[in-house]
């Protein structure tokens, strides 16, 4: 997975995408949002922002070309400090090394990138769809992850990383997120109001 059709964008450019979009999905996080339902159940908002905090600190250590795997996940987290550490790491992965080894075992940076850019851009997505936001991923972006996605997203990651894939219907982002077990809206628990 080191190379795309021709004209695609290049993994760093799908990773400043994917933090551009997650870090605007963010801007529309409130504390009443933070026990809303997301499309990663049985996760509430809180503790999707938990895991998308410790992502980033994943995806941040391994521009320096190492990633530990055993961190302890955040009991709470900041929308602020989410903000702070997209882009940081943007920056980061501007001088990246060429492999990263991950847990003892080496991993070309492109394939890292592309999972950041996944999972960064698709947790934006939830953030959207927990905040009542409802954004569609960009299209450039969603068709430059689709390849990313099928090769990523092993049928051993189901059903415990990720739902089973749904019927892809629609443009890119729909198909994105249906071969990730995502529909097109949450249910929002009763009470919140979207902003």
């Amino acid at each position: 997975m080191t190379g795309g059709p021709v004209g695609a964008d290049p993994p760093s450019s799908l990773l400043a995408q994917a933090l551009d979009h997650t870090c605007t999905a963010l801007g529309g996080v409130h504390p009443e949002h933070l026990t809303a339902a997301t499309p990663c159940t049985p996760w509430d908002l809180a503790a999707l922002l938990a895991h998308m905090d410790d992502a980033l600190d994943a995806f941040a250590e391994a521009a320096s070309g190492s990633v530990a795997v055993h961190h302890d996940v955040p009991l709470a987290t900041r929308v602020g400090s989410l903000r702070r550490k997209a882009y940081a790491l943007a920056q980061r992965w501007t001088h990246s090394p060429g492999t990263v080894w991950v847990g003892g075992l080496e991993v070309g940076t492109s394939v890292v990138t592309l999972a950041a850019a996944l999972e960064i851009a698709v947790h934006g997505w939830d953030v959207d769809q927990a905040t009542g936001a409802e954004r569609p991923l960009p299209d450039r972006l969603a068709r430059g992850l689709l390849p990313a996605a099928a090769a990523l997203v092993h049928p051993d990651d189901r059903p415990g990383r990720f739902a089973a894939p749904l019927p892809a219907r629609g443009g890119p982002s729909a198909r994105l997120l249906a071969h990730l077990g995502r529909g097109a809206v949450v249910h929002r628990r009763a009470g919140l109001a979207a902003r």
